[in-house]
């Protein structure tokens, strides 16, 4: 593993690692037909690469794997349940340490892709992985996985990692009695044998019970928990909301215990809900969430689901420190336009300033131009003495009152482009929480106050996210 060389040693910042050279050698990740995964995991953490060649490799042959497989998969323990991972590889880097949805709104969900994947070859019967809602086109292309693909490689690759999504088995059973997947139940949904029958193999749809598997969400509101059955949910855009009345019969009816479903951030990276804790003593649905500051703004933990020995703990952990990345995938030269476009807004704001001490009258009669715009300040002597040749142009109040309009309208830009520059970083976080990736209207005028105080609390910021919880419209 070649690290980059640095023959002059004049790197700004000498305590950062530097990253590997050149992507892995085929011999070193294939080994007897079956892919490094540790070397591949250590590699990925340095910032490294894989040739395209060889990530082609490792998608057609983790498909020979996942096709084989049934929409159901029945599992026993011990073993261990990851929720959302969301494209954040250093935080999978924790729960492989201890012990549904891979993609989208992180930066590294090709590393998270190609780690799993090589997992899944060389364990082909102790690695599962479900779908969840974010592997389809519908939301890799609005969200940032497509944009991450044509980024480190190209549109072939994206087109093959989306055709694998598609293999991805729907379900697991845990022991019997633990029933696993990324959203929740649905109307359409009796038994497994339903589950079964699914065509799986295609882009999911906005309605249905493949829809629901992967979309459909428990009652927020606990006090009105025990009083729903199904209820549309606005929230998403499709599916349902479902309550007690809804997922007691299904888990009586097939002798299950508890709907283990991931799907949304929670603060502390999980949460239980139960009917009636005196008659229940375990959760009929539990929520996990394994995306450790969601979105680098969610300032939640997140959380693993071990079981063994017919036991199940639940392991909370934070997040880790990833190497930064400019958002969206910006070379620096955009990423430096707010500050060109600053300097040059100061520039207009000051050529349209009258010179200090001099006000722009009020009237209604026609008065001279250059009692409204006079030269530069430190003009030579001998110019500013000078007298204009021929007849004044004469100006109007009508037009007095455009050039105040367009001095306070250049020095509201001026603002703007400050706080653009200032707290660049902030409104491209507070973007990729709204909709259409546009911060709300006169969020920049409040200043760096306003942006923090959009971004501060994990309610507000999931309030803020909720529109990007729904089924994307289509472009």
């Amino acid at each position: 593993m070649d690290l980059l060389k640095d023959p002059k040693g004049d790197r700004q910042v000498n305590t950062i690692p530097t990253p590997p050279h050149r992507p892995l050698s085929e011999e070193l990740l294939f080994i007897d037909e079956k892919p490094n995964w540790k070397l591949l995991k250590e590699h990925l953490f340095k910032e490294g690469r894989i040739t395209k060649s060889q990530l082609m490799k490792l998608v057609d042959m983790c498909n020979y794997h996942l096709k084989n497989e049934g929409n159901v998969i029945y599992v026993d323990d011990p073993l261990t349940v990851v929720g959302d991972i969301h494209g954040q590889y250093y935080d999978l880097m924790k729960v492989l340490e201890m012990g549904g949805d891979y993609v989208d709104r992180g930066s590294f969900s090709i590393e998270v892709v190609v780690l799993l994947y090589a997992m899944k070859i060389y364990y082909p019967t102790r690695v599962f992985l479900l779908r969840g809602n974010h592997e389809c086109k519908q939301l890799t292309s609005y969200f940032n996985f497509r944009d991450e693909c044509l980024y480190k490689y190209d549109q072939e690759v994206y087109e093959a990692i989306m055709a694998s999504f598609d293999n991805m088995p729907l379900v697991a059973l845990i022991n019997n009695k633990f029933l696993c997947l990324h959203g929740g139940i649905s109307p359409d949904l009796k038994s497994l044998a339903d589950v079964e029958r699914i065509d799986r193999f295609r882009e999911p749809p906005k309605a249905g019970l493949f829809c629901d598997i992967l979309w459909a969400d428990p009652v927020e509101n606990e006090d009105l928990y025990d009083e729903i059955h199904y209820r549309g949910n606005d929230t998403r855009g499709c599916s349902w909301f479902f309550g007690e009345k809804a997922v007691q019969p299904f888990l009586d009816n097939n002798k299950f215990i508890c709907l283990i479903r991931a799907h949304e951030a929670q603060l502390e990276g999980y949460r239980l809900y139960k009917y009636n804790e005196k008659i229940k003593e375990f959760p009929q649905v539990l929520t996990i969430f394994s995306a450790p500051n969601y979105c680098d703004v969610y300032n939640n933990k997140a959380a693993i689901l071990k079981f063994e020995n017919c036991t199940l703990n639940i392991s909370q952990f934070g997040y880790s420190q990833h190497p930064y990345l400019l958002p969206h995938f910006l070379d620096i030269f955009s990423w430096s336009i707010p500050f060109v476009t600053e300097k040059v807004t100061e520039m207009l704001n000051y050529v349209l300033q009258p010179r200090p001490g001099e006000k722009i009258e009020d009237s209604e009669d026609e008065i001279p131009i250059t009692k409204v715009i006079t030269g530069q300040q430190n003009m030579g002597q001998s110019q500013s003495n000078s007298r204009p040749s021929g007849k004044l142009q004469q100006i109007t109040k009508k037009q007095i009152d455009i050039t105040k309009s367009k001095i306070s309208f250049v020095s509201k830009m001026m603002k703007m482009q400050t706080v653009l520059r200032q707290e660049r970083e902030n409104i491209i976080k507070l973007k990729g929480l709204c909709p259409d990736k546009r911060i709300p209207r006169g969020v920049l005028l409040q200043g760096a106050e306003g942006i923090k105080d959009a971004l501060e609390h994990f309610n507000t910021t999931r309030a803020a996210d909720r529109i990007n919880e729904k089924w994307p419209e289509t472009k």
